[in-house]
């Protein structure tokens, strides 16, 4: 039987002490619970934030800052931690990880697309995990607007993935914005080209969009190119991916 292919992102939130460096206890539980995935064969590419966050404390910074060269110089600094951090810990299971750095502009040339197509690919038959973030030193679209949502579902394209699992920090996919309405209900499957997440997805201002599940649905229906079921899940639930892993469902599922 063909082992599954899994995209994991899992945004800043969830990764450090509110903005401020990583927080190692939450990455290890992660790391354990993608350990367990890949025991279940279950292949995994990680899409991890949290370099500017980590960055901003190495340098002794007491605020985010605005101006973009300084973001781009945090994240330099921050992704040594970042990978160091995983790489650890993932040895501590004897697994090895491997550091991407991407680039929209990597994705739109043919001959790149084939080469990290083809490096990733390669990655998971050595039972490595790849670790991918956007290169944030030379490009600004995740500082300013996706969060590597964007570049989840390029990379779940990119190696045909049977899932790409979005990690927030709300439960899903609300039919209200949870924020302001008591009422609002969880979606917990809908088709990618269904109405009411057309609606979701375009909603501005105050609403889910500007909370950022705006960027997540687009990364689902970029994700659909491929065949590609999106789970958009809170990653606050207990082993929430383990429990996805055992047919369990969490969070809202977007199927094509």
């Amino acid at each position: 039987m063909s082992k599954k292919k899994w995209v994991i992102k899992i945004g800043s939130a969830l990764l450090t002490n509110d903005g401020k460096g990583l927080d190692t206890t939450s990455i290890a539980s992660w790391v354990d619970q993608i350990v367990t995935l890949t025991k279940q064969d279950i292949e995994v590419i990680l899409v991890s934030s949290g370099a500017i966050a980590e960055g901003i404390k190495r340098l002794g910074w007491n605020e985010r800052p605005d101006d973009i060269h300084k973001l781009q110089a945090a994240a330099a600094v921050g992704q040594m931690g970042l990978i160091q951090t995983y790489e650890s810990l993932f040895a501590k299971h004897d697994m090895h990880t491997a550091q991407i750095l991407l680039t929209h502009d990597n994705l739109t040339n043919a001959d790149r697309y084939e080469n990290i197509s083809s490096t990733l690919n390669n990655l998971l038959d050595f039972g490595t995990v790849p670790i991918v973030n956007e290169n944030d030193t030379v490009a600004t679209d995740e500082i300013k607007f996706g969060d590597n949502d964007t570049l989840a579902a390029l990379v779940a394209n990119l190696v045909g993935a049977n899932q790409l699992i979005i990690l927030t920090d709300q439960g899903g996919v609300y039919d209200a914005d949870p924020r302001q309405d008591a009422n609002a209900k969880l979606i917990e499957t809908i088709h990618v080209d269904d109405e009411k997440l057309k609606q979701v997805a375009g909603r501005t201002g105050g609403s889910l969009g500007s909370g950022g599940m705006y960027t997540k649905v687009l990364a689902a229906k970029k994700a659909a190119e491929s065949n590609t079921t999106t789970i958009i899940a809170s990653g606050k639930t207990p082993d929430v991916l383990t429990r996805l892993a055992n047919g369990e469902h969490v969070g809202t599922l977007i199927h094509c």
